[in-house]
This record gives C-alpha cells, sequence and structure tokens, in this order.
C-alpha cells in the first residue's frame, strides 16, 4: 500500500501527535491498566511556608484598594523553550508577592479576588493539582505528569502551604469570567498570555468599554508595584539570603581569576563560577551576570561574556543570587585581575567609590530631614562631575555640567545610581514616579547604590590612559529608622581591601 492511500493511524495522527513522533511511550491498554496499579498515594507532606504568615497583609491591602471588584493575578504559563521542552518556571513577582509560593511554583496557576458585599474579597488560588496514577497525564503527559516532573501539590497541600483557598483551575474559566457584564474585573496582564485572552473575549462579548478596562488593569499592576516598595520582615530576611549566597559567589570569582587568565573566554569562566553558588545555594541567578573585562567592563549591560581576560586588566563583575523565595540580590564589584590597580585605574575606582560614600550619606540623612529617593542619584554626581573635571576630561565645569542644560558628564556615567530591589532586580518598576523617583526614603525601603565611570577605547575625548577602563560598585542598601543599612557590607569595598581579597585568593 502506497503512502498515498495509508488510511492508517499513521496518517491520521492528532497535531498533538504529530510533534511527538519521536516518541516510544506504551499505550496499550494493558499498560494502561499496569502502571495504574501499585503507587503508594499518600497525602504528601505540607507545611506552610516561611512567607504565609506575611500574605495575609499583603493581599489585605490589595482587597481595600479595589472594594467590589474582581482582580485577577496570573502567575502565568511554562514557555517553551525547544519543542516539547520549557525554560525553568518562574512565577510572576505580583503572583509571589501575595501567595509566598517560592522556586518554579506553580506554572498555570491564578489567584482570584472575588468582591463581597462587605466590601472584602474572598481570595482563591486556582491551580493545577496533581492527578491520579490512573489518569494518562500521570504517565503520559511530560509538561504535567507526576512520572515525569514529580509530585506536585493536591489541593490541601496547597492550602496548608500558602493558607489560601484553593479550586482545580479547571473551573477557573467560569469564576474569572461570571457575571462580567455587572462586574468589573481587573487583570494582572501579560503575565499570562491565556487568560488575557480569556478576559479580553469576556469583554467583548459583554460589549465593555476595552480601553477604560485596560486602564484599570494598568491601575492594577501599578498598585501591586508599589505594594513592593516598603519590604517586610520576611522580604528583608529572603534578601538578606539572597546576599549571602552572592557573596559565596563572588569568592568563587576571586578564586577562578587564575584559571580566567588562561582560559580563551576567561569572562565565561568568571560567569561560571558565580553561578554555581548561585544554582547550588539557591534558586539560581537573579539576572543575567555581567562578567567584563577591559574595555567590556564599558558596555552597561555585557552579558556575551566570552572575552578574554588579560593581566592588568580590571574585570566588572555585576552578579546577583536568586534565593529559593526568588527574591534577588544585586551587587557590582571591580576586580584588578593581578591583584594590583594601575595608578589610573586606582584613580577612576577611588572616585566612583567616593560617589558611593556620597550617596549612601545623603540615604543615611533620611533621619534628620526628608530625603527623597532622586537625592541619592544627585551626590553621587556631584561627586562624578567634580572628579571629571578634576582629571581634565569634563569639557565644562562641573557646576555647569550639573546643571539641567549641562549633564556633559553623564557620557561616562548615562546610567542611574541606584533602584528598588526585591523579586525583580529592577523591583517596583510599574510604580508611579511619585512613588519611586520623587519618594521620601522610609523604613523597609530596599534599593542599590551604583555609580559607575566608563571610559571606552573608542572614545576619542579621553587621554589615553584612561580608555578601556570601566569601573561599578554597587551594594544593597536597608532604609531604617536609625539611617540605613548596607545589606552587602560584608563584601570588601574600598581598594585596599578588594587588592588584598583578589592577592588572598
Amino acid at each position: 500500500m502506497t503512502a498515498q492511500n495509508d488510511t492508517s493511524s499513521e496518517t491520521t495522527q492528532t497535531l498533538d501527535d504529530r510533534v511527538n513522533n519521536r516518541s516510544h511511550r506504551p499505550n496499550s491498554q494493558a499498560f494502561r491498566d499496569f502502571v495504574a496499579e501499585g503507587w503508594d498515594r499518600t497525602p504528601l507532606n505540607a507545611e506552610a511556608l516561611a512567607a504565609a504568615g506575611f500574605t495575609p497583609a499583603r493581599r489585605a491591602a490589595v482587597s481595600a484598594a479595589f472594594p467590589g471588584e474582581r482582580l485577577v493575578v496570573p502567575a502565568g504559563g511554562l514557555k517553551v523553550r525547544s519543542n516539547d521542552t520549557d525554560y525553568r518556571f518562574r512565577a510572576h513577582s505580583a503572583f509571589v508577592h501575595l501567595t509566598g509560593l517560592e522556586a518554579d511554583s506553580e506554572p498555570d496557576a491564578v489567584l482570584v479576588f472575588e468582591p463581597e458585599d462587605d466590601d472584602t474579597h474572598t481570595v482563591t488560588l486556582y491551580f493545577r493539582p496533581r492527578a491520579g496514577s490512573d489518569t494518562v497525564e500521570f504517565f503520559s503527559d511530560s509538561r504535567y505528569g507526576e512520572y515525569w516532573v514529580g509530585p506536585r501539590a493536591d489541593l490541601e497541600a496547597m492550602r496548608t502551604m500558602t493558607g489560601i483557598a484553593t479550586e482545580n483551575s479547571a473551573t477557573l474559566d467560569d469564576a474569572i469570567t461570571k457575571d462580567l457584564g455587572s462586574i468589573s474585573v481587573r487583570l494582572v496582564r501579560q503575565a499570562d498570555s491565556r487568560i488575557d485572552s480569556v478576559i479580553d473575549l469576556a469583554r467583548t462579548q459583554v460589549q465593555a468599554d476595552l480601553e477604560t478596562s485596560e486602564a484599570g488593569d494598568a491601575e492594577l499592576t501599578q498598585m501591586l508595584s508599589e505594594l513592593r516598595l516598603i519590604k517586610d520582615d520576611h522580604e528583608v530576611a529572603a534578601l538578606r539570603e539572597a546576599v549571602a549566597i552572592t557573596r559565596a559567589g563572588f569568592d568563587n570569582v576571586v578564586a577562578a581569576l587564575p584559571k580566567a587568565l588562561e582560559h580563551r573566554r576567561g569572562e565565561r569562566v568568571i560567569e561560571t563560577a558565580f553561578e554555581t553558588a548561585a544554582r547550588s545555594d539557591g534558586n539560581g541567578i537573579g539576572y543575567d551576570t555581567i562578567a567584563a573585562a577591559g574595555n567590556n567592563a564599558c558596555t552597561l549591560h555585557w552579558i556575551r561574556n566570552d572575552g578574554v581576560v588579560s593581566p592588568g586588566d580590571m574585570v566588572l563583575v555585576d552578579a546577583g543570587a536568586e534565593a529559593d523565595s526568588l527574591y534577588t540580590a544585586d551587587i557590582t564589584r571591580t576586580l584588578p585581575v593581578s591583584g594590583t590597580f594601575s595608578d589610573v585605574q586606582a584613580k577612576i575606582y577611588d572616585a566612583v567609590l567616593e560617589a558611593s560614600d556620597a550617596a549612601f550619606a545623603v540615604a543615611a540623612d533620611h533621619v534628620n530631614r526628608e530625603v527623597r529617593f532622586r537625592e541619592i542619584h544627585e551626590a553621587a554626581m556631584e561627586v562624578i562631575a567634580a572628579r571629571l573635571e578634576e582629571f581634565g576630561i569634563l569639557p565644562v565645569s562641573a557646576a555647569e555640567a550639573l546643571s539641567p542644560e549641562g549633564q556633559q558628564h553623564r557620557r561616562w556615567m548615562v546610567h542611574g545610581t541606584s533602584h528598588h530591589l526585591g523579586l525583580d532586580v529592577h523591583d517596583c518598576a510599574q510604580a508611579r514616579a511619585e512613588m519611586y523617583l520623587d519618594a521620601v526614603l522610609e523604613p523597609g525601603m530596599v534599593f542599590t547604590i551604583e555609580p559607575g565611570l566608563y571610559f571606552k577605547t573608542d572614545d576619542l575625548l579621553l587621554p589615553a590612559e584612561f580608555r578601556g577602563n570601566g569601573v561599578r560598585i554597587e551594594d544593597d542598601v536597608l532604609v531604617t529608622a536609625d539611617g540605613v543599612e548596607n545589606l552587602s557590607a560584608d563584601f570588601p569595598r574600598t581598594r585596599a581591601e578588594v587588592e588584598a581579597w583578589v592577592q588572598g585568593r
């Protein structure tokens, strides 16, 4: 029989079957009956998550902000890397903040705030619970099946872990679209494209004003971002853990510098050394590591990390470990590969350190006066401009450069000095300007201080001896009632400390 005339199951497969043509999974009834037998299905032991004592207050704040409205906060779905292989899952930060779930939990889950008559909400976590061993999913579904990806929580275990009522996500679509014509629904968009489509279709069917609806969605996302501006005790502890893991990673980097000098991709050796600690002791990296030697340090987001590391280079390492809690550190140190800064490297390093110290001092002054977040950057820039003038690099006076009409000094430091830090490396990024740049510092805020100077090899306005050198010093800072605490104070920071660190490897 020719292929054209073949009407067997080989040519009538569904599309889902066809993408797995390489599969040799058994599918006989005898196998199905046998594979369903003899499994220990004792309910999973579950304990309350570390964040479970803190998340009720977070959810209560959200509920109070939107009385009478349904709120939909998706975790997000798995993302295909190649064919039937997915990237490692990481839930949307707003979902993590409100549920306390950690690591790779919980793809396709959705947190729903259902309004009650008393202006409160009933909160329910919809997710896909573990399937029975007698189901096809158990042995055949490589994305969700327990045989493939390991045990998953059932409804009761998830309730115990999160302290939130749970439901099977099979009922989710009805729950988030019911009565939509008579109730306002706000959605965290772009977290889960499927949920976006479900809500959008339902809005169209009831002829909702889509522009108004999407504006309401944006307001929810904005509020959830602003809710994270002040960290509670659990969040601060999680950040301390992330910083500690990051320190171990940097120690690995310092120890790996001799190997980096010998390897044709020395920057990759440094990257790998850091990520060994981040993945071994935490959930992984909080963002792509920058391991930039020599002139590469002047490329602000250098993540290719495929360059050589040469004697006499400085290497800029910007890296942060993400703890299992999904909170991340964000630290930068600039290291003299040979153990000692050259005279010009020392001059640049000390200028950046002075700028950092000035930013710390302004932040700490919040105990005496109202300090706005933008003032941290302004303090660092005053030092940067002054040192550039002193070096003979700035084409105008420091005072002229610092004016709004000037800004010539920013050629050599175009980025900002600080950003908030937490579940995202650039946390709270959807907050309003008045809640971010113009906000008054308050205890519980956590942000970076990270001035730098970047003198590119091809910058013809620079004296030759400065070219090819980039320095950034970045620390993670907690605002306290008494001033500020440098969460990364355990890292060598002064030039002498950094040289001793490298020399003592």
